[in-house]
């Protein structure tokens, strides 16, 4: 089905200035509109309906791929077992917890390995004894490395290439002392600073350099300057860690790297790693993630964590200390997990108390019509929208704080991290969560105190923004650019990252509504999917596009940080557009950046500069001073749709908790979905209500929002729950 002009809600664009003066209600995420206790569902559906699209309206959420789609009421979330979330592995596999138990089997995990070379168990295997006496012989070459202040030529280039000179000479002459007296307290021995640079690619490098150049006998840090810390390692950790390794060596284990597999509730993924590190005495750091998942929900991931036993790993299952989560499925690798190193993730959402706007909840009309929609989200998709998670819940939204960075106005970023409603501090509503109303009143003790630690006191831990930001501003007063500098680099890329989200949204929302799915000349594509394309290869292999143009494309710490990753992009000709050898799946848009391209028509760099420029801000000026708020840019697809493996199931309730599909922990433990949910029968009491739930699965690739994809099956009926003020960044 071809469409040449998009059908939406008739929505202007909103200057940030108006956004700032939208009311409170809307901005922090609860609805403007209150129901009246006599209201019909109808009215209170329509409402919440207006509600929602008035918060999606704010960041450039508008139109649709199919808005004749039948609209349908619903509530999504409302338990966190309703929204299951599952990790599809690179290779297409489905990730399931399925065992918490260390089998002695896992070492065998290397030789699954590719291109990874032989390990000890091959060779034990094989019966090569050579090879093991070799493996062997590499770990006792290892001891007798720590025992020596010696490094190899090749490591001191590459730490000089890293710090310089200067600075390797002092760690060179603090890890010869700790070698000579290597039953010194940590403490008692110097610590070296230098300078670091602000790469996180290449940070990480140079903690895992350091890290195996000097036998992990030194440690480093980042202070909060961004300057490099290293200092002597604690011996008596050191000789205990010695130890358990002796035990077998990682070679024999099947590498330095322990993959595990993470099932969280109502946690974020980052929460979770930080309790880890804490519990293992780790830097958070040494762990690695190929993506963060929902914290409203039950989810199934991949972690890696290097140089620390399974048989460890494993003891935090015991007594619950994991809190909401539980680890499993332990296998020793080479490598650890790098960001992206998934296919996508899938998604099994319950829908409660679905009906359609005329209020009918018929099961099978229900399961009908969502199939339907379901089918189109594969054949056509749904607009590819960042969703409105993407931007914040608190008085201020991310994409405003982000705008405040560009712009330079550091006072006002502080003063939106630190903003909450007056309403927050209402004792008396019981529709304010208590991580809401403590923020609130720690944020106001510090305004009209300036204490810290009065202040820190009420805060929730896990608010670091507000954390950092107090704390910074407590000890230096006016200096906001320090306090901002305070912050995790990602929590600073977030904000601006979560403007460009904003103005790629709006430039979405124009796309579709100039074209549709049709392709026209000077829309872009990404070089390195349709090199088989191209006439003569010739954008492939010289960088230039079609017209002999040279293409500009992101590189090393230029490349925006975000879920999404790029080379190339070309626009495509007249010709090309014509052919039909590409679609609208095809077709990329850019987040304004200095570093890439825009389409060249109606959609491209003239609209972007309009959008922008109510904003006082130029797409073609986006270095910034300080390097965090400089934008390169990235692309993202207009279009994107459901995997081929998608399925509807509905079903009658009354009770609102019953449960109808099964967590992987509640599965491991051998639940059954009817200990939760009893089945209805024949003849339930009038006064017993029967409502309609309908469970969804269904597969999307990364950097895709499930959210999206239920708004476009319900032509933006269905409701995320919302418990009180539910905060959360």
């Amino acid at each position: 089905m071809e469409q040449s002009v998009a059908d939406e809600r008739p929505a202007k664009r909103l200057k940030t200035s108006e956004l700032l003066a939208t009311d409170e209600a809307a901005q922090n995420g609860t609805s403007p509109i209150e129901h009246g206790a006599n209201s019909s569902p109808e009215e209170k559906t329509i409402n919440t309906r207006e509600a929602v699209e008035r918060k999606e309206q704010l960041v450039g959420i508008t139109a649709f791929i199919n808005p004749q789609q039948q609209a349908l009421a619903g509530i999504y979330k409302k338990r966190y077992t309703d929204f299951l979330v599952n990790e599809i592995l690179p290779n297409g596999q489905v990730l399931h917890l399925k065992s918490t138990t260390v089998t002695k089997k896992i070492a065998d995990s290397a030789k699954q390995q590719t291109g990874q070379g032989p390990n000890t168990q091959e060779a034990r295997q094989n019966g090569d004894s050579a090879q093991i006496s070799d493996a062997q012989g590499e770990e006792k070459s290892n001891v007798k490395q720590e025992q020596s202040s010696e490094i190899s030529e090749e490591d001191r280039a590459k730490l000089v290439e890293y710090l310089g000179e200067t600075a390797v000479a002092e760690i060179l002459a603090l890890f010869a002392a700790i070698t000579t007296h290597p039953k010194k307290r940590a403490r008692d021995h110097p610590f070296v600073k230098t300078s670091f640079t602000s790469d996180r690619t290449v940070r990480t490098e140079i903690h895992q350099a350091i890290r195996r150049i000097f036998h992990s006998r030194i440690d480093s840090s980042t202070n909060n300057e961004g300057i490099l810390v290293l200092s002597a390692a604690n011996p008596n950790f050191r000789n205990n860690h010695q130890s358990r390794v002796g035990k077998l060596s990682w070679i024999e284990r099947g590498g330095e790297h322990c993959h595990f597999t993470l099932y969280k509730e109502m946690k974020d993924t980052m929460e979770s790693i930080s309790f880890l590190a804490y519990l293992m005495k780790k830097n958070a750091r040494d762990f690695q993630i190929a993506g963060t998942k929902d914290r409203r929900a039950a989810t199934v991931q991949r972690v890696s964590v290097w140089r620390v036993e399974a048989e460890r790993v494993a003891a935090l299952n015991r007594n619950q200390t994991m809190r909401n989560a539980t680890l499993g499925d332990f296998e020793y690798r080479t490598s650890g997990l790098q960001l992206g190193d998934l296919s996508g993730n899938e998604f099994v959402v319950t829908l409660r108390d679905c009906r359609f706007i005329d209020g009918s909840n018929d099961t099978e009309a229900i399961r009908s019509s969502l199939q339907a929609s379901l089918a189109n989200a594969r054949t056509d998709g749904f607009l590819n929208y960042y969703g409105l998670q993407r931007f914040g819940t608190f008085a201020v939204r991310s994409d405003v704080i982000g705008l405040q960075l560009l712009k330079g106005d550091f006072e006002g970023a502080c003063n939106s991290i630190l903003d909450y409603p007056t309403s927050a501090l209402n004792e008396d509503d019981s529709t304010v969560g208590r991580d809401d109303r403590d923020r609130a009143r720690a944020i106001k003790i510090f305004k009209e105190t300036n204490s810290i630690r009065d202040s820190l006191a009420v805060m929730p831990k896990r608010l670091s923004a507000e954390t950092a930001v107090i704390r910074a501003l407590g000890r230096k007063g006016n200096d906001f650019l320090g306090a901002l500098m305070t912050l995790q680099r990602n929590m600073r890329q977030m904000y601006v990252h979560a403007y460009q989200s904003l103005v790629w949204n709006t430039a979405a929302t124009n796309r579709w509504r100039l074209w549709g799915n049709r392709v026209i000349e000077g829309d872009l594509v990404l070089v390195k999917e349709h090199n088989d394309k191209d006439a003569d290869g010739a954008a492939a292999d010289e960088g230039v596009d079609a017209d002999g143009e040279v293409v500009i494309h992101a590189e090393g710490e230029d490349r925006a940080k975000g879920e999404e990753s790029f080379d190339r992009a070309r626009a495509l000709t007249q010709t090309e557009a014509e052919s039909g050898k590409y679609s609208i799946f095809d077709l990329v848009l850019p987040l304004p950046g200095f570093d890439v391209i825009y389409p060249q028509n109606e959609s491209g760099g003239d609209y972007y500069k309009e959008i922008m420029g109510k904003d006082g801000l130029d797409p073609f000026d986006m270095r910034r001073g300080q390097k965090d708020f400089s934008l390169s840019g990235s692309y993202r697809k207009i279009v994107a749709r459901i995997g081929a493996d998608f399925d509807v199931q509905a079903h009658r309730y009354t009770q609102d908790d019953e449960q109808f599909v099964l967590t992987d922990r509640e599965a491991l433990m051998g639940k059954r979905t009817d200990e939760k949910r009893p089945e209805v029968e024949d003849g339930v009491p009038a006064a017993e209500e029967q409502k309609t739930a309908a469970v969804l699965k269904f597969q999307l690739g990364t950097s895709q929002y499930a959210t999206m994809v239920l708004r476009e099956l319900s032509s933006g009926g269905l409701e995320e729950y919302k418990p009180g003020f539910s905060g959360g960044r």
